[in-house]
């Protein structure tokens, strides 16, 4: 018996054990391996039995300590075929913590002997002395030699033999397939072709590619990217493998670590250590082997597994030498950064992250991608060796979409084969793949597989599953013995799902560590614990379904461990895993669906977010493994239709979940990948997607197998209408897969091919596909590299391929722009040749080109080309030419074939070299081109543009968009629709000698129109010549020579032009900025020659309104006008034809200056107009200018403003002598310029306004100028606003009244509007009116007020507007005012006003002299206490003829008090009591005092709150009012009894004048009881019905009695729906002296407005008009007599629109009285607008015009804006909520004030007390 048997103390069960793996060694040895990975098997036990070896490996197992004993036991008894009665034995004995010797703990023998234990640091072991230095480095050499030769051989065992060896990550035994690999970066120092995808076929060249420098020197690095389950660990053992066979025979030494095992270790290391102590030790002289790695670093290669899960950070201290302890992390950057181990090379892998900063800049990255699908049926091929199940597993897969996406994963692609090796003997064809749908199912079959005789045990499933999410929490994906019970240890080593290795967690300290075959296999256990566990409760569970953002590239340094937990988890939620889950969590179905629907409910939630582009794949990715269509619909839904993917690695089976999702989607949508590192065969996984319809991939990782696999899905995706595919690296190989699948795609419109570095051919190979895609809009083929004789082939293409519209070349910019015929879809698929279609030919016969070759280096010859291939083609459009090499010569021959090549826009030949000659020769071959519409060239500016007419038919699109303008300025008949011609030659350096032959060229030229000479050096010379060719020139309408040198000499030459053209009009210059333009007439038609409407043509004069002469206007500014050069200017303008403006501008004028200039204008007879502006005058000029009225009686209006702007203007012979204004605002006047400036104004026969405000009067000047009135020749108004004048100056005025007869009206407001006004009247007036604002009198003033107002014995009303008159001031003036004769109005507006009671207001009143005869009070409270008051009122007010109260409160006790007044009041005609509170008692009072005023003639009682039985009080008292002349009742309730004593009362009412009656209720009854008395009205002029409910029955009543009423002048009857048929009968009887007629709102019809038109066009009384509020549209008044007296028109919302613009602008002309016009709310637009303004000019006394809420435009406000310069009087026009933006509405209104675009409209509000 051996010592382990006797020490166990179980002889037989020992025995046993021996004799039953004594049949199975090879089970025997793979497990010592699992447990005991770093054990050399192969020495010592080949000289022994098999019963021997046995026994050793048992030992072995068994002084590694009780846990690995136990879990070896239970894999004897759960694996190899144990009766019964043995494995209770085994398991009772051995399975358990009790039955282990406490003699044998583990630990004693866990370490070799032959292991080295190294300190912290090695001491340096010298050489010696110099006899044995040879001897010494021979020594080194072999003892290197032997630990090279240790290291490889250690490879040779780990790796060695037919089963999976120690610390492989395979679980079973495989065929290597290496995966794709590719360059990620553009700088990568390879040999191989950057970009190109290093596929390894089995042969060893492209891993030798990983190792293949250009660089002999620095660090050599290379990083290993891919996702979890691509392979990297895999590839890294397998370096290690190829290196131990001899294949990678540039390395000496290979190391390879995991950063997963070295996180463990917790103390620092140098080098040495990490080399030597935690991989393979030397047998002896470590320093030696380490100098020896040093010197020859460069064929060392280090493997870093596991650059992500790196837990230590590196030091911020960088570490020089060798010897220095640091964490491992930082021994890795010193590796990769050469300061360790110089030269050596370093390969590193990581999942794609934000790598760490150790990293050089120089490393070479490369992103390692899964299997395409001749991998993955290779791989296959090799896993069936049978051909009949390779056969059926390659069928499997061919026909499962699932299967091909989850075989793309390496990892899985193992898992699946595993799984199909299980489940293809006994399976239908497709039955095993069905199987397999989703990666959860295919891991809960592989699981389920691989149980032991057929069978799952739940509980050791939970546990592993405990053991993984645990693991997966805490972050450890390498455990240890103690982390795993040894059943669960024996559970998961039966099936393959854990692996164990070696591990050292410190210098002399190893230990063995088991982790899950993969990630991936962690995180689906951890799922499975998460699903499956009674532990785990729902909200814990859906805790755990979230979406991390993957934006690994930028963020996160460390990818979590839980990324593809919530994947399992939706996968598990699916119902094909709830047998699974039932039988793990052994629990009903019913508890396990509860789980999953919580997991369920979960993804919907969100589902419902808006998502970035990773979290939407993880989302495809979750909701694929439920296999819920409905949950799928719903996330497709849920994605927004434009979907971008920006900067994150995307793997074909990303794109396989994204399609499988998109498939449940209705819409289309856009999916846009930029800058996303792509697996490249992934657009595979599109195929067939419908729902796509913008695909666009942007990024330098797309290469030429990329273009290729995107080739295989392009046909299959019917709906694709836009694909991107730019900034990519696809050459012509990748163009010619890509070209024969376009051409199977007619469905797309937009193509885009930009910088992928494409050479001609593959240009011209795309370029040959246009026939064959009908719908194309677009193909973008920029930043490609094209020469120029590839350019002249895609011109040959854009000429003859018919869809082609635009050739946009530029630079790296190539643009084709299509426009698809109209055409089936049917026709599209059956006919790809365009050309071949007769209707296509014809559309491209009709079609016009654009071609624009920009910046291309062509030269003559290519022009030649060009010219040849274009007279073949369709008329062009544009052509582009700038930016080349053409000369004068290329030039020349393009402008030569301008006509020849039917060019409709315009030719650019920009930047293209040409001279002064060759402007000459372009001028020459353009002037003859008929269709030229402009030629711009400027050899500054480097520009050569050739511009065209429009042919025929497009003028008539342009001419119909401009009717407006065209109606404004109608042709003669005489005159043919020709185009002006521009010919603007600037900055090209011209001079007097070039004027004759460039004038001679021009005379060819098709009507000249415009000329520009500007910026050129023509100097007076060739200012003096010119004015001699310009006769010859035909008529111009402007001429430029701005910026050419000329002097005054030259501008006077000009001048003189205006007698020798006719066509000129204008001449506008500026010295300062060389401005000299020479412009005719601006003609509406003339801004339409370009095609297009301008904005705002600056300072334009429309001169389409009328036939009136056109002024000629002179502009000279930022000139020095001294005397002799007015002088000279004036004498030049004595030549010139009239009429005449000349306008001046200069810094400073002089007086002398001045006074020559105002000399001169008595010779200028034909003078209009003289401005001068921003001139600075001396304090003299008012003066010198008010003398003018007497020296030149032609002057009609001098306006001088701040001393720097004047403005003169001037009768004509032909007016008659008219009155003349003077405006002196902002002059600086003062006292002592009153009597000089008063003395020559008085001079002036007539002067009709003055306007002194804004000046420095002061008090004292005013009242200089007040005595000085008389004098003045005023008729009209004088303003004194401004003037820095006090309370002293009212004063004045008051006393100086009775010194003015013809004043009628002075006004005087001293708060801050500083207003003084008054005004004239040519007679002597009868009345005068003062008004007095906020003038502040006190007690001391008021003796004064009415000293002045006793002597104004004209003085009829005086108005004291919070001028702080309190109640003792206001009694004291009332009775110091005397008034002998007349009637005198006195009316008061203070604050406190409003306060005081009535009965204070009534005894101040009864302190005026006199007899008051009229009481108006409102915002009152009539109070409550009356004593001898009323009878002294009674006595003051005995004459009282008018009371009126509105807005007060009357109660019962001062309605008695106003009931014994009213019955003393006999003489009493007008009483008015609105909108008040009174009770039913007060008003019985009331209504009882107004019964004894027998003489009254008007009553007003409207707008008050009465009851039913008021309102019978109140038509009681009416019937015994016979003498009543005005009556209003409105807003009454009159109904029934009421409204039948209303009309009984007003029978007896023949005097009646005024009936109101609006808005009392009163329908169609009321109105046939008012019918039927109407007739007894005799004398009525006016009736008011309006909103009264009245329909047609009370209408036509109405109609016949108001026909009987022969003095109506005012009917108003709006609101009610009468209808056409009321309409028809009023207008057949409309009463002869109507003046007012209001029918708003009242159900007019088209039919029925023009019968009122009709019946109204005539009528000679008619002052005011409503229409508003109905639907009129053309129905608009239609006048052709007029209404002579029409003062408003109210048309506000009647629908009117631009077709009722013309007939209603020409009746409007047929209103000359119009002073306000109301058309706001319409469906007005430019053309209407055209008309109004059309009109404006003759409608002298229009005041207002509103047209707010329309549809005018800019351009309709400008042309408002022109009529209104046509000297129209209008006040406003109101503009607001028209589309017009405030930037221009700004412009606007600066160019014109009285546009006003605001909301609400400027008027001040009536004050409320008085």
């Amino acid at each position: 018996m051996d010592p382990v048997s006797l020490q166990l103390g179980t002889s037989h069960l020992w025995s046993w054990l021996v004799r039953l793996l004594s049949k199975d060694p090879e089970w025997l040895n793979a497990k010592v391996k699992f447990f005991l990975p770093k054990m050399d098997l192969s020495s010592g036990d080949k000289a022994q039995d098999a019963a021997q070896g046995v026994i050793l490996q048992l030992g072995r197992l068994h002084t590694q300590g009780r846990a690995t004993w136990q879990a070896f036991i239970h894999c004897v008894c759960m694996e190899l075929d144990v009766p019964l009665d043995l494995e209770v034995p085994l398991l009772s004995t051995w399975g358990h913590g009790d039955g282990f010797p406490s003699q044998l703990e583990p630990g004693e023998e866990s370490q070799p002997a032959s292991q080295l234990h190294h300190g912290l640091k090695r001491p340096y072991q010298s050489c010696g002395s110099s006899p044995r230095l040879k001897q010494c480095k021979n020594q080194q050499l072999e003892l290197a030699r032997r630990y090279l030769q240790l290291l490889k051989t250690s490879a040779q065992q780990r790796y060695g033999g037919g089963s999976p060896g120690p610390g492989q990550p395979l679980a079973f035994h495989q065929a290597y397939i290496p995966p794709i690999l590719q360059w990620s970066r553009t700088t990568v120092p390879f040999h191989t072709q950057e970009g190109a995808a290093l596929a390894e076929d089995g042969a060893d060249v492209s891993i030798r590619d990983l190792f293949n420098t250009r660089a002999d020197k620095g660090p050599r690095v290379t990083v290993l990217l891919g996702k979890a389950g691509m392979g990297k660990t895999t590839l890294a053992h397998r370096l290690c493998q190829r290196w131990a066979d001899g294949q990678l025979d540039r390395f000496q030494a290979l190391f390879l670590f995991e950063f997963r095992q070295l996180n463990l270790v917790t103390c620092l290391l140098t080098l040495p250590q990490l080399l030597f102590d935690l991989y393979v030790s030397p047998e002896a002289g470590s320093d030696s082997v380490f100098r020896y790695l040093e010197d020859n670093a460069d064929r060392v290669l280090l493997i870093f597994d596991g650059l992500d899960q790196a837990l230590h950070p590196h030091c911020s201290r960088e570490k020089e030498g060798p010897e220095d302890p640091s964490p491992a992390l930082a021994l890795f950057s010193g590796l990769c950064r050469g300061t360790l181990l110089p030269g050596c090379w370093v390969l590193a892998t990581s999942r794609p992250g934000k790598l760490p900063d150790c990293l050089p800049v120089e490393a070479a990255t490369v992103h390692m991608w899964g299997f395409d699908r001749p991998r993955v049926e290779e791989y296959v091929g090799r896993v069936f060796s049978d051909p009949l199940w390779q056969e059926a597993a390659l069928a499997e897969l061919r026909e499962s979409r699932p299967l091909q996406s989850m075989c793309a994963v390496p990892a899985l692609c193992r898992v699946t084969c595993l799984c199909l090796h299980r489940l293809l003997p006994g399976s239908s064809p497709g039955q095993a793949a069905a199987l397999l749908p989703t990666v959860t199912q295919n891991y809960v079959q592989m699981v389920a597989t691989l149980g032991p005789r057929g069978c799952l045990p739940p509980e050791s499933l939970l546990d592993l599953s405990e053991v993984a999410l645990r693991g997966l929490e805490t972050g450890k994906i390498l455990f240890s013995l103690g982390d795993i019970h040894p059943s669960t240890m024996a559970f998961g080593a039966a099936l393959g799902l854990l692996t164990s290795f070696c591990i050292f967690t410190g210098p002399g300290h190893q230990d063995t560590g088991y982790a899950f075959t993969h990630l991936s296999l962690q995180e689906f256990f951890a799922a499975l614990y998460l699903m499956a566990s009674p532990k785990v409760d729902k909200t814990a569970l859906v805790g755990h379904v979230t979406l991390n953002s993957h934006w690994v590239l930028r963020t996160k340094a460390r990818p979590g461990l839980l990324d593809h937990l919530p994947t399992f988890l939706a996968g598990l939620a699916s119902c094909a895993c709830r047998p699974f889950l039932s039988l793990v969590a052994q629990q009903d179905e019913t508890w396990v669906s509860a789980k999953q629907a919580a997991v369920m409910q979960a993804l919907r939630k969100l589902a419902a977010r808006r998502l970035t582009g990773p979290k939407v794949v993880a989302l495809c990715h979750c909701v694929g493994e439920t296999q819920e269509p409905e949950l799928a619909s719903l996330v497709a839904q849920s994605l927004p239709c434009h979907l971008s993917f920006h900067n994150f690695p995307l793997t074909y089976t990303d794109l396989a979940a994204l399609t499988n999702i998109l498939g449940h989607r209705n819409a289309p949508i856009h999916l846009d990948f930029e800058g996303c590192p792509l697996e490249p065969h992934c657009p595979e996984a599109l195929a067939g997607c419908k729902q796509v319809e913008n695909l666009s991939f942007k990024s330098r990782k797309c290469g030429d197998a990329f273009a290729e696999a995107l080739s295989k899905s392009l046909p299959t995706m019917g709906n694709l209408k836009k694909l991107g595919l730019s900034g990519s690296k696809i050459t012509a190989r990748g163009i010619g897969h890509l070209v024969p699948a376009l051409r199977l795609c007619p469905q797309l419109e937009e193509v885009s091919f930009q910088d992928n570095q494409l050479k001609d051919w593959a240009v011209l190979n795309i370029v040959e596909v246009l026939p064959c895609l009908p719908r194309l809009q677009k193909l973008d083929l920029s930043r490609n590299n094209v020469s120029v004789s590839t350019l002249l082939c895609l011109t040959k293409v854009a000429v003859a391929c018919p869809t082609v519209r635009t050739l946009q070349v530029r630079e790296a910019d190539l643009i084709f722009l299509l426009s698809p015929p109209t055409e089936t879809a049917a026709e599209l698929q059956g006919a790809p040749d365009l050309l071949g279609n007769a209707g296509q030919r014809k559309e491209a016969q009709g079609r016009s080109l654009t071609l624009r070759l920009q910046q291309c280096q062509l030269r003559v010859h290519d022009v030649q080309e060009l010219i040849a291939q274009l007279q073949e083609g369709p008329r062009l459009d544009v052509v582009d030419l700038s930016g080349n090499q053409l000369d004068d010569e290329g030039c020349r021959l393009m402008a030569e074939a301008a006509s020849q090549l039917r060019i409709a826009r315009k030719l650019d030949l920009s930047d293209n070299g040409l001279s002064v000659d060759g402007v000459h020769c372009v001028l020459s071959a353009a002037s003859t081109c008929e269709t030229l519409a402009e030629l711009h060239i400027s050899l500054l500016h480097k520009t050569a543009v050739l511009t065209f007419a429009p042919e025929q038919d497009q003028q008539k699109g342009i001419w119909r968009r401009a009717a407006l303008w065209v109606s404004l300025t109608p042709l003669m008949p005489s005159e043919p629709l020709l185009h002006p011609t521009r010919i603007r030659l600037t900055h090209c350096g011209l001079q007097a000698k070039h004027l004759e032959p460039l004038c001679r060229a021009l005379r060819g030229s098709c009507h000249l129109s415009h000329l520009d000479f500007s910026g050129n050096a023509l100097g007076d010379e060739g200012a003096a010549q010119l004015a001699q060719l310009l006769p010859g020139l035909g008529a111009l309408q402007s001429l430029d020579l701005s910026e050419n040198g000329l002097s005054l000499d030259a501008v006077l030459m000009l001048a003189l032009c205006f007698a020798t053209l006719q066509w000129l009009l204008h001449l506008d210059i500026s010295s300062e900025s060389q401005h000299v333009v020479l412009r005719g007439d601006r003609r509406g038609r003339d801004r339409l020659a370009g095609g297009s409407l301008p904005q705002f043509p600056a300072g334009a004069q429309f001169l389409a309104f009328g036939q009136r002469c056109v002024p000629r206007t002179f502009c000279l500014s930022q000139c020095q006008l001294e005397p002799l050069s007015l002088t000279r200017l004036c004498e030049t303008l004595e030549k010139c034809p009239g009429p005449l403006e000349v306008k001046l501008s200069c810094e400073v004028l002089s007086d002398k200056s001045l006074e020559t200039l105002l000399h001169h204008l008595p010779r200028l007879p034909q003078l209009r107009l003289l401005q001068l502006s921003q001139t600075s005058l001396s304090p003299k000029s008012p003066l010198l200018l008010a003398d003018l009225f007497s020296l030149c009686p032609r002057v009609q209006k001098v306006d001088l403003r701040s001393l720097c702007h004047v403005t003169l203007h001037f009768k004509s012979s032909e007016e008659r002598e008219g009155e003349c204004c003077g405006r002196f605002t902002d002059c600086g006047l003062s006292q002592e310029h009153v009597e000089p400036l008063c003395w020559l104004l008085s001079k002036c026969e007539e002067l009709n306004q003055l306007d002194l405000s804004a000046n420095m009067l002061g008090d004292d000047g005013l009242q200089c100028l007040l005595e000085c009135l008389p004098q003045l020749p005023i008729s009209g108004s004088l303003d004194l606003s401004h003037n820095s004048i006090s309370l002293e100056s009212a004063l004045g005025l008051v006393k100086t009244l009775p010194s003015c007869p013809r004043v009628r009206e002075a006004s005087v407001n001293l708060g801050s509007e500083q207003s003084f006004w008054m005004h004239f009247s040519r007679q002597e007036e009868a009345g005068k009116t003062l008004r007095l604002s906020q003038c502040s009198f006190g007690s001391e003033h008021v003796p004064r007020l009415a000293a002045g107002l006793n002597q104004s014995l004209k003085l009829t009303a005086l108005t004291l507007s919070q001028c702080c008159l309190g109640l003792e001031q206001l009694t004291l003036l009332l009775r110091l005012l005397r008034w002998p004769v007349g009637l005198f109005s006195l009316r008061v507006e203070e604050p406190w006003v409003g306060k005081a009671g009535v009965l204070t207001l009534l005894e101040v009143c009864t302190q005026a002299s006199g007899n008051v005869t009229e009481i108006r009070l409102a915002h009152c409270d009539l109070g409550t206490h009356h004593n001898l008051l009323v009878w002294r009122l009674m006595e003051t007010c005995a004459r009282l003829r008018q009371l009126s109260l509105s807005q007060v409160n009357l109660c019962d006790t001062s309605s008695l008090l106003l009931q014994s007044l009213l019955q003393s009041l006999s003489e009493l005609k007008t009483f008015r009591l609105t909108s008040s509170c009174v009770s039913s008692k007060g008003l019985a009072h009331v209504m009882s005092g107004l019964s004894h005023c027998h003489h009254l003639e008007e009553l007003d009682l409207s707008n008050n709150r009465f009851g039913e039985e008021d309102t019978k009080v109140l038509m009681g008292v009416l019937e015994g009012m016979c003498r009543l002349k005005r009556l209003n009742l409105s807003h009454l309730p009159l109904g029934g009894a009421a409204l039948a004593a209303l009309t009984q009362g007003l029978g007896h009412m023949t005097l009646l004048q005024s009936l109101r009656l609006s808005h009392s209720q009163i329908r169609d009854i009321g109105a046939q009881h008012l019918a039927a008395v109407l007739s007894e009205l005799t004398e009525l002029r006016k009736i008011d019905l309006s909103g009264n409910g009245i329909g047609p029955a009370g209408g036509l009543r109405l109609a016949e009695s108001l026909a009987l009423c022969k003095h109506l002048e005012e009917l108003m009857l709006g609101y009610n729906v009468l209808g056409n048929d009321t309409v028809l009968r009023l207008a057949q009887r409309l009463p002869h002296h109507l003046k007012v007629l209001h029918l708003p709102s009242s159900g007019l019809s088209l039919e029925g407005a023009l019968i009122l038109s009709q019946a109204l066009d005539g009528c000679p009384y008619v002052e005011e008009i409503s229409l508003a509020e109905n639907s009129l549209a053309i129905g608009v008044p239609h006048f052709h007599q007029g209404l002579p007296l029409l003062r408003q028109i109210d048309l506000v919302s009647c629908e009117i629109d631009n077709h009722a613009a013309k007939p209603l602008a020409a009746s409007l002309v047929l209103c000359p009285a119009l002073e306000e016009i109301l058309l706001s709310w319409n469906l007005l637009g430019d053309e209407a607008a055209a008309e109004l303004a059309q009109v404006l000019p003759q409608m002298g006394r229009l005041k207002k015009m509103d047209l707010e809420k329309n549809r005018i435009t800019a351009c309709g406000a400008w042309l408002l804006v022109e009529g209104l310069a046509q000297g129209s009087g209008i006040q406003v026009i109101r503009l607001w909520n028209n589309p017009i933006s405030p930037d221009v509405a700004q412009h606007l209104q600066s160019q014109e004030p009285r546009l006003d675009f605001a909301f609400f409209d400027k008027q001040p509000q009536p004050p409320r007390g008085s």
